[in-house]
């Protein structure tokens, strides 16, 4: 069914002297009376065939990085014990204390937040931007023993989600390939396809007769295909969640997504840094190069955020300049959510601006939900045990898919591509509709729209040239 497989069979006939393809009408069953929507499923497999054979690779790709990425958290935590984690003690040290010994053993750069020790056997993460050494987009995580004030060691970090060194590089390679914005259109063109692949899978298989997609008692092909399009059918909800959620923070098409959300007024807010602003303006909500020790110092601003009803785990950003303010904010992106923030004046500790994860607009909590169910800490472990299942699942389909292909060949070479010329069988009441949709949607998805573009240029140039050569026959394998 879905995914970067190439070959569900059908509609062409097989190769000449071969047997009848597994889609093709069978002589001893009766053909069931076309609906008004038959003649789109040739265009469709057509589709699903040559989206499932050139974008497989990328596909192979994200679901194999995918896969490592989804339990790089549970790693994240063996690897890093010593410096995540310590022996409960009796009474935790001021957080202006464990601030200090962290600066203590690493003067170099400036606090940018401070997080403070979670759970009772947990670390306080001092966070340093400008450290020698570290990516301008890092930060180096200083982590304090909160009942002694021993410093544990120090790591780099990257995120909101509070990334080391394992966890960053497993993301960047799923991101990018470690190749920058340049390497992230392969995600982003991955994720433009899957759902296109995966839809068309789901249309090719409950269009099948009933008896055409059993795998029990079927070998060869058509046993394939039974196992291609069965998991295909259980992961294809897993697949267009995963393509949509990956297309929100995309270069091309998350920027068109980002302007329809702001046009819509649901962009994520941000409570105000300034003293007396109010987060309706989106003021900033982080500083950089703050004095963690400014105004009534730490201590008392963690103080006034817990009085507002601000749990943890919590993030402290110090100001940005002499007219901020200080900003604590939840970082538990978890069931459930917490993600309310409050802005503190720091020459009075008073509460200038708070901001509840419940006033938030629908799409900007739907877009939270989203991207923490997306990279597997919505619900933790059982949240990444599904994702993993879902990459081995995408890795499977793509296998099946290319076999297919193969099979169709009767195992000795890749098998003929789908005929071309479906299209004209479409009626115009439905091709017109459907072309407009598809220009709408290539409009906002650029990696989906531009290479569709192009694939129809090279086929129809392609047909061109097999008519001159007296060699195109619509409707026939070609």
């Amino acid at each position: 069914m879905t995914t970067a497989s190439s070959p569900s069979p059908t509609s062409g006939s097989a190769p000449a002297g071969g047997p009848p393809s597994d889609e093709a009408p069978q002589p001893s069953a009766a053909a069931p009376t076309p609906g008004r929507w038959a003649p789109l499923r040739p265009l469709i497999l057509r589709l699903h065939f040559y989206a499932g054979v050139f974008v497989a690779p990328f596909l192979l790709v994200a679901a194999v990085t995918g896969f490592l990425y989804a339990g790089a958290s549970q790693a994240e935590k063996l690897v890093y014990t010593h410096e995540m984690t310590v022996s409960v003690g009796e009474t935790k040290l001021p957080i202006s204390e464990q601030v200090a010994a962290a600066r203590k053993a690493h003067p170099e750069g400036t606090v940018s937040a401070v997080r403070p020790s979670p759970e009772a056997d947990a670390t306080t993460r001092v966070l340093l931007s400008g450290a020698p050494g570290v990516a301008p987009d890092h930060t180096l995580a200083v982590f304090v023993d909160p009942y002694t004030g021993e410093v544990r060691g120090a790591l780099e970090q990257y995120g909101a989600t509070g990334a080391l060194p394992l966890r960053t590089w497993i993301d960047e390679l799923h991101r990018d390939l470690h190749l920058g914005e340049s390497g992230r259109l392969y995600s982003e063109f991955a994720a433009s396809w899957l759902w296109v692949i995966a839809g068309g899978g789901l249309v090719l298989w409950f269009s099948r007769r009933r008896a055409q997609r059993k795998v029990r008692g079927t070998s060869g092909r058509r046993r394939t295909l039974g196992l291609h399009g069965s998991v295909g059918v259980w992961a294809a909800v897993g697949f267009l969640f995963l393509s949509a959620t990956g297309l929100t923070w995309s270069t091309y098409a998350g920027a068109n997504i980002d302007e329809l959300r702001t046009s819509l007024g649901h962009s994520t807010p941000s409570v105000s840094a300034t003293a007396g602003g109010d987060h309706s303006g989106h003021g900033a909500a982080a500083g950089s190069g703050g004095d963690a020790g400014h105004g009534v110092g730490l201590d008392k601003v963690l103080a006034a955020a817990r009085a507002e009803g601000l749990g943890d785990p919590v993030e402290i950003v110090p100001p940005a300049d002499a007219s901020s303010a200080y900003v604590v904010k939840q970082v538990q992106r978890s069931w459930p959510e917490k993600q309310d923030s409050v802005a503190i004046d720091p020459a009075t500790g008073e509460v200038t601006d708070v901001l509840r994860f419940a006033d938030y607009p629908l799409l900007a909590k739907l877009t939270r939900y989203g991207i923490d169910l997306h990279t597997g800490v919505l619900f933790g472990l059982v949240n990444q045990i599904a994702l993993m299942l879902l990459a081995l699942s995408l890795i499977l389909l793509i296998v099946w898919g290319y076999r297919m292909w193969w099979q169709r060949g009767r195992g000795s070479a890749f098998g003929r591509p789908i005929p071309r010329g479906a299209w004209q069988q479409v009626p115009p009441q439905i091709l017109v509709p459907l072309a407009a949709a598809v220009a709408v949607v290539g409009y906002f998805v650029p990696l989906l729209g531009i290479p569709l573009v192009a694939f129809v240029v090279v086929d129809v140039a392609l047909g061109e040239i097999a008519y001159r050569r007296g060699q195109r026959t619509y409707g026939k394998a070609t």
